[in-house]
């Protein structure tokens, strides 16, 4: 029997496998040089103490592509890190789909009044021509390899040419939106120091790329608390043009505000924000999804999507872009000459659309592991517990009995939740805490228990401005809050975080909610999070759903 010898390298940190998954042993001498070499074209699927999980996928494919890195590189890296020889069927995935990427392109003609897809070959054309969703896109055949394209179906090419799998590289270049000189400040208007964080520094640079036609578009991933403002601010420093920033909040919407004034030399009176409140447009415009969205009736227009074209933006900026609604998508389809820049923790969508965020926003230029940023102080240290809470025994058979779809709710108000959180407080007094929930009677009770103020969507902004003030300043210890709680919220301070209540399984919220929390401490203390979770219920098995993007990040629960 011919036994054959299987190469091995024990230094190497990387196992590569057949099913597209790269295992990475973090404790291997070659662990951070392969983790460098592989994060542009692998997406990190979990990254727990010892081994990562990373996955090749068309798209962390692709984006490699976009962002420049060719197929050889990717290969190459593979095989310098490898503990076992490569299989063949990862060579060939990889040299397939990242080798699609750029078969076809798009330019805009020379006379500007429309764009040209140029293809690899005649087979690809033919082949477009036959795809139901790209056909009608084509006005006209310039020769075998070239297409005439309206140039307000770009976006609309671009996501259709990704559903086939063939994502063009888009060439065509950008509007210039009206100039507006922008500087950041050296030392903020607050008296703090300020300079760019490494990282943040990067994440512009690669985003913009010297306002090559090959930049321009894209999405930058960092932790909360990393400071994607100030990502946000350092590349509209670079872009120098009037700039349209969406945000999910109008509390998002005046830290924004804050932030500009605070940290760049521009007049208050170039701010301008576009709201329920207010509607005004200015160099710099601040707008909510929700105003956008709005809409009298289902079937109207929708009156306030003027403001992409209220002023010559040269550059839009995509804040939370994973929350993205779909009607802005639609939009967007048709704003492929502004630059765009999509800023959030996580590109998970709950509503799959990934590739819609690539297609129409852009690939991803940057990304960053949440433990990476911790180790090195620019996010604090977070332990996440979970604690397990019995009903009693009326409880138990309310949810029993209850119809299924409202069982998650029978569970999430668990009464003696409400001891848990007494006890909590008594052993994090002197901390600074929020507590968290879905549901508004539940938190009413909270409120009533912990004596903190209480914030739903009913709270006026006016109101919410003056309770986040007294909870940096000290005044209050801790704030009850509503979903309105999950995003945009400035309270560096907050240190401990008690989820009472979440909306079901959603990873997005558990990541968003534990990011209230990270903002680093000046005295270097851990940030905790506890989440209640009512035993032998369907709330434990939604919790493990929403904690997935949390503990691939390597946080663990404690569970009690």
């Amino acid at each position: 029997m011919l036994i054959l010898e299987m190469s091995y390298n024990p230094e190497n940190a990387l196992i590569v496998q057949s099913d597209r998954t790269i295992l990475l042993e973090v404790h291997a001498p070659t662990a951070g040089a392969a983790r460098e070499a592989i994060a542009p074209f692998a997406e990190l699927i979990k990254s727990p103490e010892h081994v990562h999980t990373y996955r090749l996928t068309p798209l962390s494919i692709w984006n490699a592509r976009a962002a420049g890195l060719g197929v050889e590189q990717m290969v190459k890296a593979l095989q310098q890190y490898t503990k076992y020889p490569l299989p063949s069927s990862i060579i060939e995935e990889i040299e397939t789909l990242g080798r699609r990427y750029g078969l076809t392109r798009l330019f805009k003609s020379d006379d500007g009044f429309f764009l040209i897809l140029k293809v690899a070959d005649e087979a690809l054309a033919e082949l477009l021509l036959r795809e139901k969703p790209i056909a009608p896109l084509l006005e006209k055949r310039l020769s075998p390899l070239s297409f005439q394209v309206p140039t307000q179906f770009r976006g609309l090419l671009k996501k259709a040419l990704v559903e086939v799998g063939y994502p063009a590289e888009d060439l065509a270049g950008y509007v210039q939106g009206d100039a507006l000189p922008l500087k950041l400040r050296s030392t903020a208007q607050s008296g703090q120091p300020f300079v760019l964080r490494p990282y943040q520094l990067e994440a512009a640079d690669v985003f913009y790329q010297s306002g090559r036609v090959q930049g321009g578009s894209g999405v930058i991933c960092l932790p909360c608390g990393a400071g994607k403002t100030i990502v946000g601010m350092a590349a509209m420093a670079q872009v120098q043009e009037n700039t349209l920033i969406l945000t999910t909040s109008l509390t998002s919407v005046r830290q924004w505000r804050r932030e500009l004034l605070d940290k760049t030399e521009l007049p208050e009176e170039v701010i301008a924000e576009y709201s329920g409140e207010m509607k005004a447009t200015g160099p710099i415009t601040l707008a909510t999804y929700q105003i956008l969205t709005y809409r009298p009736h289902k079937d109207a227009d929708f009156p306030h999507f003027s403001l992409f074209q209220a002023r010559s933006w040269g550059l839009i900026i995509y804040d939370e872009v994973h929350l993205l609604p779909a009607p802005v998508f639609r939009i967007t389809a048709e704003l492929q000459a502004r630059r765009r820049l999509g800023l959030t923790a996580t590109l998970i969508r709950e509503d799959g659309r990934e590739s819609d965020v690539f297609a129409l926003i852009g690939p991803k230029r940057y990304d960053v592991p949440w433990r990476e940023l911790e180790s090195q102080g620019f996010i604090a240290q977070a332990i996440c517990r979970e604690i397990r809470v019995p009903q009693d025994s009326e409880e138990q058979m309310r949810y029993a009995v209850a119809p299924r779809r409202q069982q998650f709710r029978v569970a999430a108000e668990n009464p003696r939740k409400l001891e848990v959180v007494r006890q909590l407080l008594i052993d994090e007094i002197g901390h600074k805490i929020l507590v968290i929930g879905e549901y508004i009677e539940q938190l009413r009770t909270l409120a009533e228990l912990t004596k903190f103020p209480l914030i739903t969507g009913k709270t006026t902004q006016k109101q919410r401005e003056v309770l986040y003030q007294k909870f940096r300043s000290g005044e209050i210890d801790g704030l009850v809050l509503s979903r309105v709680g999950n995003f945009a919220l400035d309270l560096p301070d907050a240190d401990v975080l008690i989820q009472v209540s979440g909306k079901y399984g959603s990873r997005q919220e558990e990541a968003q909610r534990l990011g209230r929390i990270l903002r680093p401490k000046s005295d270097g203390r851990t940030a905790r999070f506890y989440t209640l979770v009512s035993e032998r219920t369907c709330e434990e098995d939604f919790a493990r759903h929403r904690q997935l993007f949390l503990t691939e990040q390597g946080y663990g629960y404690q569970i009690n």
